[in-house]
């Protein structure tokens, strides 16, 4: 039962978080978005005190069975390694905990968090890392499938279904998302929980709370007839079915081993297992080393709460000017890269955020989109050459999980300056082509911009864009706007640090 239990949870979870990230539609983020809310690392970025508390209370009573049905990224590899167990059964076998390496990738983690370095903490946060192969690797084909289905609705005069643009919005972090899915695939083919039991920071975290859960597998020796049939179906490959003890530090809760043990001795409930006389020696034995975890756990998970600043980097794209009106928009190069409404700043974006693309997967007007700078890499960037950021919307303020963009109201946003606009004189339309434009000023939606004259003292002369950088909020209406192609004549400058006007 709890393990039927615990593949049905999972599997909902998994599919819930799947559509929230591959969702063209825009309507799943108002019923979905609290599941990337409950995701452990998210909660503890965004200091959100309830749910760290019963993800802990969650642990502390039954294990590390969040890794097991609430993480999108350890259900994956339960799918993959349940793919490899049709073929070969009876495939795993007990393995010692690799405590070096365990440590030593949550000191890498913790210590890039420490310094700012949000790219390393998004490389090895797990919740992020299934994020951005779902938006990078998945989207893409749903959001074909849906153009096919819009097209087939559209020759039978129905719009159930309406086209979107597919496309890469960021080259290194597809590269990043595919690699990531090989490496973890790889080896949840080969060994089970080996990603989630090694490398996941998270993982380690809740190990120091799982050794003291309250239920627990447990090992009746007067039943066990020590075939060892639990050890070779333990996907974390924590059994030791010779000393009948299981390590509780990278137990999952699946409930595989209690399915297949045919003397029925293995149960699932509270108190502490029967051990052999061989096994009770050794028990003993490690009451000084669970001295010395205590402490080592205290340290790490009063490292876990330090936060401090990062520089972010800017982006590195080349710019010359031009026009040429059949080309694509380019994006200019911005000395300040623009962070979301509600991000607050560049220092705050680069804290707190894993660069888990749910924003950017959730961005209607194709604004947002994975940064290449190195210690800003996966977190997004604001650009506009197929949109601008429209003032009555707020969805990734909505959907972010983490606080990195906080909730804000449209009012809100209408009145915070996450940058300003900037006039190119080389490329204005009405100085290089001698035609009437003002398409910038006609749809700013602060007032920001106003028609001028080039030559005061000639009534003739053509009306150039004058922008009044205290009104203007960065919205980038203008910019994507204009029809200067491919070099905008007037751009968005970022602000490090947004303010309210």
């Amino acid at each position: 039962m709890l393990r039927k239990v615990r593949i049905v949870l999972a599997a909902v979870v998994f599919t819930l978080v799947t559509l929230l990230f591959v969702d063209v539609s825009g309507v799943l983020h108002d019923w979905l978005s609290w599941l990337a809310k409950i995701q452990f690392w998210p909660a503890l970025l965004a200091l959100n005190a309830g749910v760290v508390v019963a993800l802990v209370a969650l642990t502390l009573i039954f294990g590390r069975i969040y890794c097991s049905v609430i993480c999108p990224l350890g259900v994956m590899q339960d799918v993959v390694s349940r793919l490899h167990s049709r073929r070969k059964k009876n495939r795993s076998r007990y393995s010692p905990e690799k405590k070096a390496l365990r440590y030593g990738f949550l000191a890498l983690f913790l210590v890039a968090f420490a310094a700012g370095v949000g790219s390393v903490v998004a490389l090895l946060a797990p919740y992020s890392s299934y994020g951005r192969m779902a938006e990078n690797l998945l989207r893409p084909l749903w959001g074909l499938g849906n153009n096919v289905l819009a097209s087939v609705a559209e020759r039978a005069d129905s719009y159930a279904f309406y086209s979107v643009d597919v496309w890469v919005k960021s080259l290194p972090t597809f590269i990043i998302a595919a690699v990531s899915f090989v490496i973890i695939a790889f080896l949840a083919w080969r060994g089970g929980r080996t990603y989630c039991n090694t490398v996941c920071p998270v993982g380690t975290i809740l190990s120091f709370l799982a050794r003291f859960s309250w239920l627990r597998v447990r090992i009746d020796t007067s039943k066990c007839n020590s075939c060892g049939l639990c050890a070779r179906n333990c996907k974390a490959s924590c059994i030791d079915s010779k000393n009948h003890r299981v390590d509780y530090s990278r137990c999952v809760v699946c409930g595989d081993c209690i399915g297949k043990c045919h003397q029925k001795a293995i149960t699932f409930g509270h108190g502490r297992p029967q051990l052999s006389a061989e096994a009770a020696r050794g028990e003993a034995g490690r009451v000084d080393q669970a001295v010395v975890d205590s402490a080592r756990r205290s340290f790490l998970l009063g490292a876990a709460m330090a936060t401090t600043a990062a520089a972010v980097a800017q982006e590195k794209k080349k710019v010359d000017g031009g026009l040429a009106v059949i080309e694509d928009k380019v994006a200019p190069e911005r000395a300040t890269p623009i962070t979301p409404p509600g991000s607050l700043s560049a220092q705050n974006m680069a804290r707190r955020c894993t660069g888990c693309q749910l924003c950017v997967s959730q961005c209607p007007n194709g604004v947002l989109r994975p940064s290449t700078g190195l210690l800003s890499l996966m977190q997004p960037t604001m650009s506009y050459e197929r949109g601008y950021c429209r003032p009555e919307c707020t969805r990734c303020s909505d959907v972010c999980p983490t606080g990195a963009i906080r909730p804000i109201t449209t009012a809100e946003k209408s009145s915070l300056q996450i940058g300003h606009a900037v006039w190119v004189r080389k490329n204005c339309v009405p100085l290089t082509d001698g035609v009437e434009c003002g398409n910038c000023a006609r749809h700013c939606p602060a007032g920001a911009i106003t028609m001028v004259s080039s030559a005061p003292a000639n009534p003739d002369a053509p009306k150039i864009p004058a922008v009044n950088e205290a009104r203007c909020i960065g919205c980038g209406a203008c910019e994507n706007l204009c029809p200067a192609r491919p070099f905008s004549a007037i751009y968005v400058e970022g602000h490090e640090q947004h303010r309210v006007i």
